[in-house]
C-alpha cells in the first residue's frame, strides 16, 4: 500500500499491465484479425480466386444434396469418418464438400480434404494449397503455438484478468477521463505518448471491458471447474452431453448399413425450420449401423454462438434431436457473451469497428510499453551522463518493445508472403507459413539486440510498411485475378483484404516518417553540466541504440502526470 489511494491504485495499474504486457499485445494482434479470419483464408486459396463464388439457392437443395453425395461417395475413401457438405455463405460464398479421416497416432483429429464447386456447376476444384488462413490467427489468440492448449490457456487467462484488473484501477485513476478523449498533443515527447496512451484507451473503453471479460467468460469452466465437479460428481463427460447433446455422437459399430438419401430428410428440415438457410450437413460414420446425419442452421446473423442443429439416424432417418428453443436465463446470458466476443453475428460495418477497436487496443499496450521504457530511462539518466551502462532490465524492456512492436506486423506480411511463394506441393507449408510468422517475430528480437534507436525504427517500419504496400502486386502475380478484376466481379472480401493492406502499409511509411520529429532538442549548457569524453562516447553510444533515449530530454512522466 502506498501513501494514498490513489498512489497505490496507480501501482497496481501500472504493474498489472506492464508484467504481462506483450502476451496481451500478441493476444489483441491476433485477436483482431480473427474478425476476419474467413476473409484472410479467401486470400490464403488463391485457386478459389475465380469462378467459385455463388449465392444461397433454396429452391435447388435437394438436387444440390443429391449431387454432392453422389460426389462423396465416389470420390472419398472408405475409411473416412465423417462426410461434411458446406453450403455458401456471406463470408464463405462457394459451394463445397470434404471428407475427414480417422486419426493417426499422437493427432487429435484426422485431415480433412475438401473439393469446391465451380459456380457454373461444371466441376469440382481438388488441388487447393494447404494453409491454416484466418484460423492460425483465431488460435493464436487463445492457444499460442508451440505449447499444450491447456497450458496456453491458462497463461491466456491469468495474462486477460491482469487485463481486467488493469482496466479497473485505470478507470479510477483517471481524473480527467472525459477530457484525456478529446486531448492529443503532438510532437510533445513523453506528454505525446501519455495522451496517446489516454485517447486509445478511452475511446474503445467499452469495448476494452467487454472483450477482456467475456475473454473469460468462454474458458470460465476451466479456471473454475468446481461447481461442474460438485453437480456432476467429477464427471465431465455427463455435463457435456447435457450441455451440448449434438456434439455426442456413437462410436462406430463396425457394421456396414446403407447410408440414407441425404435429400430425403429435407421435409422434416422445412417442417422444423422453415425457410431457413442451411449451413452445412454433416454425416458421421457414413455407411456405418451408427450413422448420424447433423443439419446445422445458419445462424450468422443472430447475436448466438450456438448451433441450431437436427440430427437424424443416418440409416433410417429418424429425427433424433432438435436443439432446445427455450433455455435458461444463465445459458442465454452466457451463449450471448460469448457471441459477442467472437461476433460472429456482426456484418461488414461492425466487425469493422471491432477490428478497428482491437487496434486500439493494440496502441494502448503499445504506448504503455514505450511509456514504461522511457520512465525506466529516465530513472537511470544520472548513471548514463556519467558514463555508466543501462540497466539489464531497462535493454530487456526496450528490446521487448522493438521485436513485439515492430515484429507482430512483420510477422504476419510474412505469413501471407509465405503462403504465396512456398510451394504449394511443399510438405507440411502450412506449418511453414506459422514457422514463417514466428521467424520474422525472431529476427526482430535479434535486431533488437544490435541497436533499438530512431534509425533503426524507422527502417523496420519502412521495411515492412513496403512488404504491406506490395501485398495486391503480390496478389496480382500469383492469383487467377487482381484488384481491378476482384472490384469488376465484386469479390469485395479480396477488394477489402488488397486495400486495407495498402492503408496499414502507408500508416507504417507515414509513421517511419513521423519519427523523425522525435529528434531530441539540443542541450542548453545551463540545463546540465559539462559531459566529460567518455560520457559524451556513452551518449552517442546510446543513442545508437535506443529510441526511448532521445526522450530523455523532455519533462519526464511524473511531471507529465502530474
Amino acid at each position: 500500500m502506498k501513501e494514498t489511494f490513489f498512489r497505490t491504485l496507480s501501482w497496481l495499474h501500472t504493474w498489472a499491465g506492464l508484467l504481462v504486457c506483450w502476451i496481451l499485445l500478441l493476444i489483441f494482434f491476433a485477436g483482431s484479425l480473427s474478425y476476419f479470419r474467413h476473409e484472410i483464408s479467401l486470400w490464403n486459396e488463391p485457386e478459389l480466386h475465380q469462378g467459385v463464388y455463388q449465392d444461397y439457392q433454396a429452391n435447388s437443395l435437394e438436387n444440390q444434396l443429391d449431387k454432392d453425395q453422389r460426389y462423396i461417395e465416389t470420390h472419398s475413401p472408405a475409411a473416412a469418418q465423417r462426410w461434411m457438405i458446406d453450403f455458401p455463405t456471406e463470408r464463405k460464398p462457394f459451394q463445397s464438400v470434404s471428407w475427414q479421416l480417422p486419426p493417426e497416432k499422437g493427432q487429435r483429429r484426422g485431415k480433412t480434404e475438401e473439393h469446391v464447386a465451380l459456380a457454373d456447376g461444371s466441376g469440382m476444384i481438388s488441388e487447393v494449397r494447404e494453409s491454416r488462413g484466418g484460423n492460425f490467427f483465431y488460435r493464436l489468440h487463445f492457444d499460442l503455438h508451440y505449447m499444450s492448449a491447456i497450458t496456453a490457456r491458462y497463461i491466456v487467462g491469468v495474462c486477460t484478468m491482469f487485463m481486467l484488473i488493469a482496466l479497473i484501477s485505470g478507470i479510477v485513476i483517471h481524473k480527467r477521463i472525459f477530457k484525456d478523449l478529446f486531448s492529443f498533443r503532438r510532437d510533445k515527447g513523453a506528454r505525446s505518448w501519455l495522451d496517446a496512451h489516454n485517447v486509445s484507451s478511452v475511446i474503445a473503453l467499452p469495448y476494452h471491458l467487454m472483450i477482456t471479460y467475456t475473454g473469460l467468460i468462454t474458458l470460465m469452466l476451466m479456471y473454475i471447474p468446481w461447481t461442474v465437479n460438485t453437480a456432476y460428481s467429477g464427471d465431465n463427460q455427463a455435463f457435456l452431453k447435457e450441455l451440448n447433446p449434438a456434439r455426442q455422437t456413437e462410436k462406430a459399430a463396425g457394421i456396414s448399413a446403407p447410408q440414407v438419401q441425404l435429400s430425403q430428410l429435407l421435409p422434416q428440415v422445412k417442417a422444423a425450420w422453415g425457410d431457413a438457410p442451411i449451413k452445412q450437413v454433416t454425416v458421421s460414420y457414413p455407411k456405418d449401423q451408427h450413422s448420424q446425419v447433423t443439419f446445422y442452421q445458419n445462424t450468422g446473423k443472430d447475436v448466438t454462438d450456438n448451433a441450431n442443429v437436427l440430427i437424424f439416424n443416418g440409416v433410417n432417418g429418424e429425427l433424433k434431436y432438435v436443439s432446445p428453443h427455450d433455455a435458461s436465463g444463465a445459458s442465454v446470458t452466457y451463449d450471448t457473451m460469448m457471441s459477442l466476443h467472437t461476433a460472429r453475428f456482426a456484418e461488414p460495418l461492425l466487425r469493422i469497428l471491432f477490428f478497428f477497436c482491437g487496434l486500439l487496443g493494440c496502441a494502448m499496450i503499445a504506448t504503455g510499453t514505450l511509456m514504461w521504457a522511457i520512465r525506466l530511462r529516465q530513472k537511470q539518466q544520472k548513471s548514463l551522463d556519467n558514463g555508466d551502462k543501462p540497466s539489464l532490465g531497462l535493454r530487456l524492456v526496450e528490446g521487448l518493445n522493438f521485436m513485439f512492436i515492430l515484429g507482430l506486423p512483420l510477422g504476419t506480411v510474412a505469413f501471407f508472403y509465405a503462403n504465396r511463394l512456398l510451394s504449394t506441393h511443399f510438405s507440411g507449408r502450412s506449418e511453414w507459413e506459422i514457422h514463417s510468422f514466428f521467424i520474422a517475430l525472431a529476427a526482430m528480437g535479434v535486431w533488437a539486440f544490435w541497436g533499438r534507436s530512431r534509425r533503426q525504427w524507422q527502417m523496420a517500419l519502412i521495411l515492412t510498411g513496403s512488404l504491406y504496400c506490395a501485398l495486391p502486386v503480390l496478389n496480382a502475380f500469383t492469383s487467377p485475378s487482381h484488384l481491378i478484376d476482384n472490384i469488376q466481379s465484386h469479390q469485395w472480401p479480396l477488394v477489402g483484404f488488397d486495400v486495407f493492406a495498402v492503408l496499414l502499409g502507408c500508416a507504417m511509411l507515414f509513421a517511419s516518417n513521423r519519427l523523425t520529429l522525435i529528434a531530441t532538442s539540443p542541450v542548453n549548457g545551463s540545463a546540465r553540466p559539462a559531459l566529460n569524453a567518455k560520457t559524451n562516447k556513452a551518449r552517442r553510444s546510446e543513442s545508437k541504440t535506443s529510441l526511448a533515449n532521445e526522450l530523455t530530454s523532455q519533462p519526464s512522466l511524473e511531471e507529465v502526470k502530474s
